[in-house]
């Protein structure tokens, strides 16, 4: 039907077009009076399908990861910081930093801590390393323990920021001169 339909087409296509086409006379449409009345729309019963939506139980193969969580003592950096009273009372809190990551292995680390009134800029370290992980993604990260008041806290990360979406919570830069910038005015209060 389809294919009819495009010969037709094509046919008065080449037909229009071979021939010439000229007015002899002007177009007068006729005068008409209509009286419209209510009109009824038709109205239809239409049997469907009847239709059941439900679950089936099915054996499937799903990849299954198994995450061990266990408790181990290990020396976490600890950040004790003595504001002028305004700035409340101190509590400790935990600062950590994470990077997703593919394709090989990295390291991240806390490496300073700088503090500008009631904001911190804790900047990091990623590096990249040699070990494949082949499909694998990983989340790494470090952490240190703050003892202060209620504080602003940005992340700054050196090194290359991985092509995961998880990334974009943190500022990168290529190295440490790229940020000097933005730390004008902040005094470093932690170095690893």
């Amino acid at each position: 039907m389809k294919k009819l339909l495009l010969s037709m087409t094509a046919l008065s296509l080449l037909f229009a077009t071979s021939c010439d086409v000229k007015q002899t006379k002007e177009t007068e449409l006729p005068d008409v009076d209509v009286s419209v009345e209510e009109g009824q729309l038709p109205e239809f019963d239409v049997e469907w399908a009847d239709i059941d939506v439900g679950t089936r139980t099915k054996t499937v193969e799903v990849p299954k990861v198994v995450v061990v969580m266990e408790e181990v003592e290990v020396e976490v950096p600890y950040v004790d910081v003595d504001m002028p009273d305004e700035f409340g009372d101190k509590e400790e809190r935990t600062i950590m930093v994470e990077a997703e990551i593919d394709g090989t292995e990295h390291e991240l680390e806390i490496k300073k801590v700088y503090a500008s009134k009631n904001n911190l800029i804790v900047v990091s370290e990623l590096e990249k390393g040699e070990t494949t992980l082949g499909d694998k993604k990983l989340r790494i990260s470090d952490q240190i323990t703050l003892n202060a008041p209620d504080l602003n806290v940005k992340h700054y990360i050196v090194g290359e920021r991985p092509n995961r979406v998880f990334n974009n919570a943190y500022k990168y830069f290529k190295n440490e001169d790229d940020m000097k910038a933005k730390l004008e005015g902040y005094t470093e209060i932690y170095s690893d």
